[in-house]
């Protein structure tokens, strides 16, 4: 009998709701995983010192990971309209230069596009960058501890009510530049579990995914559970706005916005250039 694999994902709804049926053992042929909650920044960290065999990571981490892990063609989070988004008080004007921006990694794909942004509309240069957890980002702004904010996820339908305002969505820039959709979060899986191993493991997160869609209801103890006393209608957003086509399959146009995120964010001296074939599956 293999191993049992390890695996660390988010606690967000997204994640809960795709993994739900693989991580309770609901996935006929596939053994449970031993599932470990962290945020992004400590999943990123935990790929790049090669902990665990499966992890959900930013895909702006990829450079740094791929000689360990390989890229699975399921179960993260591609999409559209739904990018990371810069918040502000509304007192503060528009200018971001100089000023003390709180981002939840440095290592994220939220951090590449921000960058990105920043790099054409704040000419006067960002001030410091304070590297928090996603949760604490909006209390940050809202309290003057940071003069703005780069957040992810639910945030997006909850801003509002921590009296805050959007200057910019760093999705609708990129879409509007690229006209692909926005890479956020990628699911990588040990290279030396070896291709049939991979294989399974595949079809495993698939299967998850399709029986998540099947019987949504069966989810949502376990969704609501971790969701950080989240509204479940603001779950129920999440999850429509994260799990889409490109979960079940990140296909041509997935890895086409993959590969235009790292390209552009080496070109910038952001992240390791790839080297050929590092996508492939």
């Amino acid at each position: 009998m293999a191993e049992r694999l390890s695996i660390a994902y988010s606690p967000c709804p997204n994640d809960t709701f795709v993994f739900h049926a693989w991580s309770h053992g609901l996935v006929p042929g596939a053994d449970a995983p031993e599932v470990t909650f962290a945020d992004i920044d400590v999943t990123n960290g935990l790929a790049e010192r090669g902990e665990l065999d499966v992890l959900k990571v930013s895909y702006a981490a990829l450079p740094w990971v791929l000689d360990t892990y390989t890229l699975l063609p399921c179960g993260g989070a591609l999409g559209r309209g739904c990018g990371p988004l810069v918040l502000t008080r509304p007192e503060n004007g528009d200018d971001l230069s100089g000023r003390t921006v709180a981002v939840p990694s440095e290592r994220s794909t939220a951090y590449l596009l921000f960058r990105l942004w920043a790099a054409r509309a704040v000419p006067g240069g960002l001030g410091e960058i304070v590297v928090l957890p996603f949760h604490e980002i909006m209390p940050a702004v809202r309290d003057g501890r940071v003069d703005a904010g780069l957040v992810i996820h639910e945030a997006r339908f909850t801003y509002r009510n921590y009296g805050l305002r959007c200057l910019a969505d760093m999705g609708e820039a990129w879409e509007r530049e690229t006209g692909l959709p926005i890479p956020l979060g990628a699911i990588i899986a040990r290279r030396s579990l070896g291709a049939e191993r991979l294989r399974e493991l595949t079809e495993a997160i698939r299967g998850s995914v399709r029986q998540a869609w099947d019987d949504p209801e069966a989810s949502r103890r376990y969704v609501l559970e971790h969701a950080q006393e989240m509204d479940p209608d603001v779950a129920d957003q999440h999850i429509a706005l994260y799990v889409n086509e490109f979960t079940a399959d990140l296909g041509e146009e997935g890895r086409a916005a993959v590969r235009a995120l790292l390209t552009r964010a080496a070109a910038e001296g952001l992240v390791p250039p790839l080297g050929p074939g590092a996508l492939d599956f």
